[in-house]
């Protein structure tokens, strides 16, 4: 099973393992760094708790600078920097914080020292033991995909590359009209349609097959019979709108229907989800905002010292929010205020309008920082859609269909559209976006609003994104 579906988030199952050994062998280091500190084994029974605290805590900064994903996008190397980063800057502060917030859950400082780096050298020597003698494609799932029309080319497209196939071996497509073979020329492996679906899986060890039939209903060519037979020979079987979701994180708009979107599992808002995220909000925004109160103050003054006092360090701007209601949403000025600028524009690349100060508070996301009391005030959450401004918004809305359903929610400061792709002035960039927005509207959960924090941490040191 190369996925597991936690809280409706899908999570990619051999990271699962893989932390999960993680979390082990960092323990077994906060053991052997008390060994060393002490010259002897730890005699306390709640020792375990700290050490696998311990472990937790690494595999949590591990995983907020992208070190799981790495080793598809940058191998080895991106691999070992994103380590290093995680360990000796992201996990210094957060036992820096629990040390002082918490100092029964921390190990005594000269065995933390000596931990972390038994853990960075061990966690490097198992990384690379495992990337050397297992097989990535032995964790994968086969799947075929059962049609070679429109939206059977949405994955011939879009899931090519090897970084796109992560959790499964693409076997091939199934020809079941000639006339309607729009992905060979994608140089895809067509495959002619078998007499029978469950013997040609089982002599080509399929895991899975991929309904991508376009009126699948009406199309009297689709061996329904024949699929029912497999999925209850134990062969999995999915809609392509299912398959995306699954394996990209986001939903396709292009192959989207209404009836899809109503009976679907997800797309669940209540009154407890929403007293909850509130909370979360809340205490989220007023813990953030006592942290970085002194990068904020620092900020406005050099932002206040660059305009020579000539404008207000901040910016407010006319957003959409829930429900289309507009807001004024708080951020930092980075750009030269003149009679000539023009609001509704997008910030180009290299734009001149934005300031030397500016350019370093957009990288590193700082000049988002006001908008914590944008949630504090309730207009915003934590992590959401982001808010555009009314003029998009109504020629997306024309442009592109589902575009109003991500005001169904409160825009947030940070989102699963911001992590997975990078800042866009097109249509199209806003389309793409528009798909991981309802992937979030759709599976939304604290588990989900956690794992959309922690990353962002990544894209907050990589800069990633920004504009």
């Amino acid at each position: 099973m190369p996925h597991v579906r936690i809280l409706r988030h899908y999570v990619h199952t051999p990271f699962l393992f893989l932390a999960g050994a993680e979390i082990a062998l960092v323990a077994l280091n906060a053991y052997l760094g008390h060994l060393l500190w002490r010259g002897e084994w730890p005699r306390t029974e709640n020792f375990l708790s700290l050490a696998l605290g311990f472990g937790a805590v690494i595999v949590a900064a591990m995983s907020a600078m992208g070190v799981y994903e790495s080793r598809v996008r940058e191998g080895f190397t991106g691999m070992t920097l994103r380590t290093a980063v995680a360990i000796f800057l992201l996990g210094t502060i957060l036992f820096t914080v629990l040390f002082y917030a918490l100092p029964g859950m921390v190990p005594h400082r000269g065995v933390l020292v000596i931990s972390i780096f038994l853990s960075f050298f061990s966690l490097l020597l198992f990384r690379w033991i495992v990337f050397q003698f297992l097989s990535e494609d032995a964790l994968k799932s086969r799947i075929v995909v059962l049609g070679t029309g429109g939206r059977a080319l949405k994955i011939a497209t879009r899931m090519r590359r090897q970084a796109d196939q992560r959790a499964f071996i693409l076997v091939g497509f199934i020809n079941l009209r000639d006339e309607d073979n729009q992905v060979r020329q994608h140089g895809a492996r067509i495959i002619g349609k078998p007499d029978s679906m469950l013997a040609y899986c089982r002599d080509n060890a399929v895991d899975e097959i991929v309904v991508a039939v376009e009126g699948l209903d009406e199309d009297k060519s689709v061996p329904v019979d024949q699929l029912v037979d497999c999925r209850l020979s134990g062969i999995k079987v999915c809609d392509v709108q299912e398959f995306f979701e699954r394996e990209a994180c986001k939903l396709d708009v292009d192959i989207l229907r209404p009836t899809w979107l109503a009976f679907s599992d997800g797309f669940v808002t209540n009154r407890w989800r929403s007293i909850n995220k509130r909370i979360f909000d809340l205490i989220t925004a007023s813990v953030m905002l006592i942290f970085t109160l002194p990068v904020m103050i620092l900020t406005a003054l050099c932002i206040y010292l660059e305009m020579r006092g000539r404008h207000s360090v901040l910016y407010r701007q006319e957003r959409v929010g829930r429900n289309g209601v507009n807001f004024r949403v708080y951020k930092f000025r980075s750009m030269r205020a003149s009679v000539s600028d023009n609001e509704s524009e997008f910030a180009a690349h290299n734009d001149p309008r934005i300031t030397r100060v500016g350019r370093f508070i957009r990288k590193t996301r700082i000049d988002e920082l006001p908008q914590l009391f944008n949630v504090l005030l309730g207009e915003m959450s934590f992590v959401g859609p982001r808010p555009e401004q009314p003029v998009h918004v109504e020629r997306f809305a024309r442009e592109i269909p589902y575009y109003d359903q991500r005001h169904r929610i409160k825009p947030g400061i940070t989102g699963w559209a911001q992590l997975c792709f990078p800042y866009g002035t097109t249509v199209a960039d806003a389309k793409e976006k528009l798909q991981y927005d309802l992937y979030y509207l759709k599976n939304q959960s604290l588990f989900l609003d956690l794992v959309i924090m922690m990353q962002t941490i990544e894209v907050v040191l990589v800069g990633e994104g920004s504009r």
